[in-house]
């Protein structure tokens, strides 16, 4: 159980990046910053 939630913490935490890099170049003088919201695991 413990790989299968690891897995899911780094799936969404490749699709936070991928949310992040929308805004690059738009954000100076902040970091690019995404954000994902699981509901239910």
């Amino acid at each position: 159980m413990v790989n299968r939630i690891e897995d899911n913490d780094q799936a969404y935490m490749k699709m936070a990046l991928r949310e992040a890099v929308k805004a690059k170049g738009r954000t100076s003088p902040n970091p690019l910053v995404g954000a994902v919201i699981v509901r239910n695991g």
